[in-house]
């Protein structure tokens, strides 16, 4: 089963990437990210959904422009996720079959995404947000809205806003950095799914 944990791989360069998404795929994480603003994004794209189609869903992010959507759709991304809340390009992205992760921040934005035919809305900034603020929003929204905090939230962070309301994570900066050894990224990985599985307590 995948588990609603998305690692977002900001900077990962190609060398790393069948390495990093291995150890990744390996500690229960299946659903990866590479930011576009990465180095030579489309080859670690390309790299992991071909080594890993059968076991993990590979996916870009800070995705702004139809463009950008054709490009990484045709690296092999599944899923698209950006920091806003477009609706030409949520709209754009599901017509091509891929799975659709905007960035939202307000009510507004939240009801925009999901009429535009978002799948889950990616809460960002969470760390300036609040989970409280998410409790707000959760009051309004359909309950079956897929919720993910987005920035500046980790495994540490799981249980609060769990309770809150979110549904999943993307994690960051917390699970990856470029300089990071793939042993420390695998460890990393390990204690988000062990924090998740104990219901968010590390």
């Amino acid at each position: 089963m995948t588990l609603p944990l998305i690692a977002i791989l900001r900077g990962l360069t190609p060398d790393k990437a069948e390495a990093v998404g291995r150890a990744l795929i390996d500690a229960g994480i299946t659903r990866i990210e590479v930011p576009l603003n990465s180095p030579d994004v489309l080859t670690s794209i390309t790299t992991m959904s071909r080594a890993f189609k059968d076991v993990a869903e590979i996916g870009a992010g800070t995705v702004l422009t139809r463009d950008e959507v054709d490009a990484v759709s045709e690296a092999g991304a599944t899923f698209i996720v950006s920091p806003n809340c477009n609706p030409d390009v949520i709209t754009y992205t599901k017509d091509r079959g891929l799975g659709s992760f905007p960035g939202v921040f307000t009510a507004t934005e939240c009801f925009a995404a999901l009429a535009a035919g978002a799948d889950a809305l990616k809460i960002f900034p969470a760390s300036l947000m609040g989970p409280d603020a998410l409790k707000a929003l959760r009051a309004v929204l359909p309950p079956q809205t897929q919720i993910y905090p987005v920035g500046g939230v980790g495994p540490d962070d799981f249980a609060t806003w769990r309770a809150a309301g979110a549904n999943g994570f993307g994690l960051g900066s917390s699970l990856f950095k470029p300089d990071w050894s793939v042993d420390r990224i695998a460890q990393e990985a390990r204690r988000s799914v062990s924090t998740w599985e104990a219901g968010g307590k590390a």
